[in-house]
């Protein structure tokens, strides 16, 4: 298939050399000239495990190319739009202008018989306003949600755990135009449907509120056990044990029911308030209420590590050296948007804390978003003179680091595990005091 990918950013750039690998011949658009000329030159512009692979051997392939113009993208017979739908500044709202813009670019290009896959996450109604104005053109739109975790999203591309199909439909059955629009995509995705991929088959609006509706129970499962830690500190029960006793319960699962410092990120913390903005505009705003105290619990993860830092300090972090062992949201990744540990970092600078942040990959998009923090290369420099550690960001590195070697390089043994993933037990006997959220 010829395939065009408007929007070369975290979802684009993935999404065009995947399917390239896949055989397809993908041209990838953006508007960034930087992030062209590096994706031309076969280096990913942002750090994901296995693309930088992915990219150099579809270039080789020469089935994969990048352009600025959107003209290229003429010719096509499938067109993915794949551009980002930030929070709107001061509002909840997801900002689609940038939907908008690509969507109006593309229209003078497209001809009899194309196809128009949105993958962009937006509220739902949009895709029925955008299907309307092909109208006269001969094109078709569907939609098809993208479900990519950082981090694995290579993997999560080319061997997807599932297929969303959102045709147009007339009384829940597709249209002519929608039969012939999965034909399209089926052959798209003819590789990973041939390994069994689940498919599901619907309408725009069902197809609209998968991945937000996904992303919704995902954060309140992660905040329901943050609420739990919350009542763990105030009864001296250990939230840990909590959550593998209830996990044990196949309706409830132990996956993500690691308390800690919550999500961050580019998808969870503003899917789910556009999710609420666009249940208002409904007039079903009750129906998504209970996602306000996700996120307020989400966002008192943060307050709380400061207090627990002031705690281990004897009552204040002023003038007191912290050092932050993460920047990312998450590990495997070097994406710093909305990051819960850059958030602490920044709120114990503001109260008069000397803090020091590093992380394998992130400080350079750190540093430019947070320079009034400062950063160091590995975790026993920025530990360096510590009066108290915390572990932000559960890369590997962290999760493994030795006891005994960080101690001789501090000032005083404190460590918060921000995520609760390292042993107590060997902290406090390698002379370490040791907190985390929700245990004793």
């Amino acid at each position: 298939m010829r395939i065009s990918v408007i929007g070369c950013g975290y979802l684009g750039a993935v999404h065009a050399a995947a399917m390239a690998s896949l055989g397809h011949e993908v041209v990838g658009i953006d508007v960034d000239v930087a992030k062209v000329d590096a994706l031309r030159a076969g280096k990913a512009p942002f750090y994901e495990p296995g693309l930088p692979e992915l990219l150099t051997s579809a270039g080789a392939t020469g089935r994969l190319s990048f352009s600025t113009e959107m003209a290229d993208a003429a010719g096509a017979d499938v067109h993915f739009l794949c551009v980002g739908t930030p929070q709107k500044r001061g509002e909840f709202r997801a900002d689609l202008q940038y939907v908008e813009a690509a969507f109006t670019d593309l229209l003078p290009h497209l001809g009899a018989g194309d196809l128009v896959v949105g993958k962009s996450t937006v509220p739902v109604g949009t895709a029925e306003d955008l299907a309307a104005r092909l109208e006269g053109t001969g094109a078709t739109l569907v939609w098809n949600p993208e479900f990519l975790r950082e981090g694995f999203a290579v993997k999560d591309t080319l061997h997807p755990d599932r297929l969303v199909y959102g045709l147009p439909t007339t009384d829940g059955v597709p249209t002519d135009d929608g039969a012939r629009a999965q034909t399209l995509l089926d052959e798209v995705y003819a590789a990973p449907l041939a390994e069994g991929t689940p498919l599901v088959v619907t309408d725009y609006a069902t197809a609209q509120l998968v991945k937000v509706a996904a992303n919704s129970f995902l954060a309140t499962k992660i905040s329901f056990i943050n609420a739990m830690a919350e009542l763990c500190e105030a009864t001296g029960a250990d939230v840990t044990q909590l959550a593998d006793a209830i996990g044990f319960d196949d309706r409830i699962g132990r996956r993500f029911l690691n308390a800690g410092l919550g999500f961050g990120g580019g998808c969870l913390p503003k899917d789910i308030r556009a999710f609420m903005a666009r249940a208002g505009e409904l007039g079903v705003s009750d129906a998504l209420g209970f996602l306000r105290e996700v996120d307020s619990v989400n966002m008192r993860r943060r307050v709380r590590v400061v207090d627990l830092a002031r705690e281990v300090c004897d009552g204040s972090i002023v003038g007191r050296r912290v050092a932050v062992l993460g920047a990312a949201f998450k590990p495997n990744s070097d994406d710093v948007r909305d990051s819960p540990a850059l958030s602490v970092a920044e709120q114990m600078r503001l109260q008069g804390a000397h803090v020091t942040v590093t992380d394998p990959q992130a400080v350079p998009n750190a540093a430019a978003r947070w320079p009034e923090l400062r950063f160091a290369d590995s975790a026993l420099d920025a530990a360096r003179d510590a009066d108290v550690v915390l572990l932000a960001t559960e890369w590997d590195d962290y999760r493994s680091i030795d006891p005994a070697a960080l101690g001789a390089v501090v000032a005083h043994k404190r460590i918060l595990d921000g995520r609760n993933v390292l042993d107590p037990a060997a902290w406090r006997a390698a002379g370490w005091t040791y907190r985390a959220l929700g245990r004793p």
